[in-house]
């Protein structure tokens, strides 16, 4: 054999194990990166496992809040990684170099550069949240709600040092299972607002909603209703506080939903001396979704003929679940989604795909969802006669302002309730934070959690009274 062949040989054998390592590189743990999408930075991390060979993956969302997304399809081959996601019409496709995975990440067709680092995600903190130790005095508390069989509820009550007999008030949160700090999208504006209030000289419990962190229950099945029922259990323990609070002084603070939730308890519960409501509704359920899902296509650019094409067929869902009939409204329901997809673009019609009709009957029919529709604050509004505060963001694209700040006046009048104040404030979004557009996608990136214009007002207005 000449020294030709045997280099050959030499290279060929290298070459070889070169791709047995790479192929044999091990790529199972957390991996996480950043999509770019215009001005707005999402993390996005991919949780790897090998199972009998076979990869398997979670995606996480982390400030998005959606933790834990099955895929569908993890493959690894020639050091090219592919993770599919059928759900969310999301599929990421990149390759293994230099201890990092540079890729895809696609989504309903729009592809975005994604380059992944292995390793945990690590939530940054955003600079409004207060450090320990705190200049008032933090317990933690359990209360038991005798109308969902006892179960236990988990909070927190932050007490002011060097007052007797502060106000005290209970901060319901918005939609979707919350924690206690109301953390979502890597902000806690709960933890923000029972800070401010507390240095101010008001008391605050804030509490997991039942089924998260250290609360008892089953989230799934509650409705408004039921919540209202946990707010009125956290009434009832602060009833047993009076020696930390002021007992004939207690206030309900509701953000979004739960600005829904302070008026229930407001207007069958006399022990409630005062109600602050932070992007509360005050239109139907109905048209809350529709008013909405409207703004929110108009903020993303989505063209008129579309946005009016899912407002006609969303009306005949929402219509059908007003009066609903179980499977014969779920026929229905998957009937006015078939309309839909005949009449949409063809790039729609891939998306309505079975999978997502089938998660849209789950979301649409659910419990809360089904008595969301149907939910008219007036009827509670105008039952409420304490003081009530109802502040609402200029650039809210959730629970626009003007039809619901005017919604909650006219039912309050109703009442003739005798001190209202109603407040729009200047530049913020649903989340109180200081915005340009008011879209969801700045949530995250915005390095304000809850804006001092707004925090000052509420506690002004709460200690000008008590």
């Amino acid at each position: 054999m000449n020294g030709l062949n045997k280099s050959r040989i030499v290279i060929g054998f290298l070459a070889f194990l070169m791709v047995i390592k790479l192929s044999a590189q091990d790529i199972t743990g957390s991996w996480n990166g950043v999509l770019k999408v215009q001005s707005v930075e999402i993390p996005v991390v991919f949780n790897i496992l090998k199972d009998n060979n076979v990869y398997k993956s979670t995606m996480d969302s982390p400030s998005q809040g959606a933790m834990g997304l099955p895929t569908d399809k993890t493959i690894f081959e020639n050091n090219v990684l592919r993770i599919e996601m059928s759900s969310l019409g999301v599929v990421y496709e990149g390759t293994y170099e230099d201890k990092l995975i540079k890729g895809v990440f696609t989504q309903g067709g729009l592809p975005i550069p994604l380059e992944l680092t292995k390793g945990k995600y690590v939530q940054k903190v955003k600079s409004q949240e207060p450090s320990k130790p705190y200049p008032y005095l933090s317990e933690e508390v359990f209360f038991e709600n005798p109308k969902a069989g006892n179960i236990k509820l988990a909070g927190t009550l932050t007490i002011p040092k060097g007052v007797n007999n502060p106000p005290v008030v209970i901060l319901i949160s918005g939609s979707g299972a919350q924690n206690r700090d109301e953390e979502i999208l890597g902000h806690k504006p709960f933890l923000i607002l029972s800070d401010h209030l507390t240095k101010k000289g008001v008391a605050v419990l804030r509490y997991d909603d039942r089924g998260v962190s250290k609360s008892e229950g089953d989230f799934s099945i509650a409705t408004s209703y039921d919540f209202a029922d946990d707010v009125e259990a956290a009434v009832s323990y602060l009833k047993t506080r009076k020696d930390v609070v002021d007992i004939d002084k207690i206030g309900l603070i509701g953000h979004s939903e739960g600005g829904l939730i302070a008026p229930i308890v407001a207007s069958r519960n006399k022990n409630i001396s005062f109600i602050v409501l932070l992007a509360g509704p005050g239109i139907t359920g109905k048209e809350i979704l529709l008013t909405q899902t409207r703004k929110a296509f108009e903020l993303n650019g989505v063209d008129a003929e579309s946005i009016q094409l899912n407002e006609k067929y969303s009306k005949k869902i929402y219509d059908a679940c007003l009066d609903y009939k179980g499977e014969n409204s779920k026929n229905e329901i998957i009937a006015i989604l078939n309309e839909m997809k005949n009449n949409s673009s063809e790039t729609l019609k891939d998306q309505l795909t079975e999978e997502v009709f089938q998660q849209k009957i789950k979301t649409i029919t659910s419990p809360w969802m089904l008595t969301f529709i149907k939910f008219d604050p007036k009827e509670y509004l105008s039952k409420v006669t304490c003081p009530v505060l109802a502040i609402n963001g200029e650039k809210d694209s959730q629970v626009l302002p003007k039809i619901n700040l005017s919604g909650i006046e006219n039912g309050l009048n109703i009442a003739n309730n005798k001190d209202i104040t109603i407040e729009e404030l200047k530049d913020l979004n649903h989340l109180f934070q200081t915005s340009k557009t008011g879209s969801f996608n700045e949530y995250a990136s915005n390095k304000e959690t809850f804006s001092p214009v707004a925090l000052n007002l509420i506690s002004d207005w709460i200690n000008a009274r008590f």
